[in-house]
């Protein structure tokens, strides 16, 4: 079985360097290429991995914008520092009991490369329970000893936390995040536009394992949100006669129809108010699908379990893109990826990353 690597690799850019200190004393991500690095994952209709394709096979547009693409090779060997974040306050405290036992997938996800793991646990704050150890066996004897909290659930302020932490990690060093929590956010002080930059501008990928939240906390933020015009009947942007692909996945349709219909502008414009909107009422399954990981649910310790070797057994079938953009703007850019002569393969593939303005920084 092959590590969680292969997917982590670099997925805003492969050329990131730590700059000045900033007031907090965290350092501060400056972009010094413009190399992007995009993972898809192709599968036939009826679920089979695609695993023949060459970087000729897809059309990648970054705005809208056709780009030449690279197919990357051998990006499972390279350093690994891994935040696995878990939420112990509100509908957490009940599932504490189902990382007591995850010893051996740790080392499985991991793999035998040079690595750096660290625990953070979160309820209505978070903090660091573990500081980043190449000794797995002491992040996983903690998960399984974990402490119940309070009765909150501040999941982007816990990903935020996370990131300042993976920030401080040597340059060389790929990022990635196990979280473990409940789908919806409930009380954080880190707001969408930040959550949405945090799971951006950094070469950071999320894999994320969500259990239900409360009815009460599902009503509340359902609340908050007024869900947009699906469309016209049958048309694009239509709940009614969409694709399979999309049941359940309103957002990504939505995102596909904006991809073959907006501007470039008015795109990356677009994605960046549905993914906002996303990280509102599906927090969980949107921080994974913004960083180009993967989302599961799970209702116990088996769930769990089965969920991280799926994990493990997908990384490896990626095919990892790179480009340099042809026009490099800072702000949000929306990624789009197809095949060219394969319509009816489906695609798991980054939908954004961020370009900072550096003279803000």
């Amino acid at each position: 079985m092959k590590s969680i690597c292969t997917l982590i690799l670099l997925l805003c850019f492969t050329a990131v360097g730590i700059a000045q200190q900033g007031d907090t004393g965290q350092p501060k991500l400056t972009v010094h290429s413009t190399l992007v690095v995009a993972p898809v994952f192709v599968t036939t209709k009826e679920g089979r991995v695609v695993l023949d394709l060459k970087a000729d096979d897809f059309l990648l547009t970054d705005n809208g914008v056709p780009q030449l693409l690279t197919l990357e090779q051998d990006t499972d060997s390279e350093p690994l520092a891994l935040a696995i974040v878990v939420e112990t306050g509100g509908a957490g405290a009940r599932h504490l009991i189902d990382y007591r036992e995850l010893d051996s997938i740790l080392d499985a996800l991991i793999g035998n490369i040079e690595h750096r793991v660290a625990v953070i646990g979160f309820d209505s704050m978070p903090h660091l329970i573990v500081p980043f150890t190449s000794e797995t066996q002491e992040a996983s004897s903690r998960l399984a000893t974990l402490s119940e909290g309070d009765q909150g659930a501040a999941i982007l302020d816990g990903v935020a936390f996370a990131v300042r932490q993976l920030r401080a990690q040597p340059p060389r060093f790929r990022r990635a995040i196990l979280m473990l929590s409940e789908t919806i956010d409930q009380g954080s002080k880190t707001t969408l536009d930040d959550a949405l930059r945090f799971t951006s501008d950094t070469n950071t990928t999320i894999y994320s394992f969500g259990f239900s939240s409360t009815r009460s906390a599902v009503s509340h933020e359902a609340s908050k949100f007024s869900s947009k015009n699906p469309g016209p009947e049958h048309g694009c942007f239509s709940r009614t006669g969409a694709n399979s692909e999309y049941e359940g996945h309103y957002s990504k349709q939505v995102l596909d129809c904006i991809s073959q219909l907006a501007p470039p502008l008015r795109l990356a414009t677009m994605t960046f108010l549905t993914a906002r909107n996303a990280l509102r009422t599906e927090t969980a399954e949107s921080i994974a699908q913004l960083s180009g990981g993967e989302f599961f649910r799970f209702h116990d310790a088996k769930d769990l379990k089965a969920g991280l070797i799926a994990v493990s057994n997908d990384v490896p079938n990626y095919y990892v893109l790179s480009f340099r953009p042809t026009s490099p703007t800072p702000g949000l850019h929306a990624l789009h990826v197809v095949t060219k002569d394969h319509p009816q393969f489906v695609m798991r593939s980054r939908r954004e990353y961020w370009i900072d303005d550096n003279t803000e920084r």
